[in-house]
């Protein structure tokens, strides 16, 4: 299916693809808080994307595509790896672990902001003002989910290095996002994932050492090691392939508006499995949210 195709259409499998995504990574954050009770961030971020990597790996060899690269993209997949696998995975599994779910979901919901921005910038897209639109409309539905909340987030006092290790990472995510649909346009998702994945765990790795060497591994429970499972396969490896399936098909900032649907899944898990309740303005959150995805899917490139 080409970009055209899908832009024509009011929803495709590329949609399906997205919200299978948003679900996985609404319910991975719970996920993660709870098994960052017994793991050290880096040790568990090491062994979820070594053997994401494996699993990703083994796929491709699976379906018998080429390792190569042209000598021209070495350095950029290199480079993604590192900022995607590497440095955005250290500083958010951190920021996770010293500040709320509600300030996390509030923060990373500006990523599809700074795709937007930094693809305009590097001449990479060009969003026409409904894009815009839809993604400022859902961004502000991210506002009214997650400040509607019965205590609200508070982005100030103990829990500030957090805070700003989660935006960082909001960023650096975008950075990862805008930086590959160039790459996109010669290499499959498949093959992009796991190369680029390949190239930043090693240095993932090298870092947790001290973490990995330190971790009590007897203190971890039956539960923690669901949690890895379950991230390692369903949020890395599905998550990343489905990801990057979507920027090559309907571009970086249709993508990303997609990841302002993850605190609606959050709320809805938590409301589900531990009872909290949703508020009215929570309510009306998600309901912008989803106007401003519908907005943006309708919006054109140009």
């Amino acid at each position: 299916m080409t970009a055209n195709s899908s832009q024509q259409r009011p929803w495709s499998t590329t949609d399906l693809l997205m919200l299978a995504v948003v679900m996985i990574w609404g319910i991975n954050f719970s996920v993660l808080k709870l098994a960052l009770r017994d793991f050290s961030p880096l040790a568990f971020n090491a062994l979820r994307f070594s053997a994401a990597s494996l699993i990703i790996l083994a796929i491709m060899r699976l379906r018998g595509e080429s390792f190569s690269l042209a000598r021209r993209d070495l350095l950029p997949v290199f480079g993604l790896g590192l900022l995607g696998h590497t440095f955005y995975q250290v500083i958010f599994i951190n920021g996770l672990a010293r500040t709320t779910s509600s300030n996390s979901s509030l923060l990373m919901a500006t990523s599809p902001i700074w795709v937007a921005v930094f693809g305009h910038l590097l001449g990479i897209e060009r969003n026409n003002r409904l894009v815009w639109a839809g993604i400022l409309l859902s961004f502000s539905g991210t506002l009214l989910l997650i400040l509607g909340g019965r205590q609200g987030p508070s982005l100030i006092g103990s829990k500030l290095l957090g805070d700003v290790l989660i935006l960082v990472a909001a960023m650096a995510w975008a950075v990862y996002t805008t930086g590959s649909k160039p790459l996109l346009a010669r290499y499959s998702p498949l093959k992009l994932t796991a190369l680029g994945m390949l190239a930043g765990t090693v240095p993932l790795d090298l870092i947790s050492l001290p973490a990995l060497l330190s971790q009590d591994w007897t203190a971890i429970s039956a539960g923690a090691w669901g949690g890895l499972l379950y991230s390692s396969v369903f949020a890395v490896a599905v998550g990343y392939v489905f990801w990057y399936t979507s920027v090559q098909r309907i571009g970086n900032a249709r993508t990303a508006i997609y990841s302002n649907l993850t605190p609606v899944v959050a709320v809805i898990v938590a409301w589900l499995v531990v009872g909290d309740r949703l508020t009215p303005l929570q309510l009306l959150g998600a309901l912008v949210v989803l106007g401003g995805i519908l907005l943006t899917r309708r919006g054109r490139m140009r």
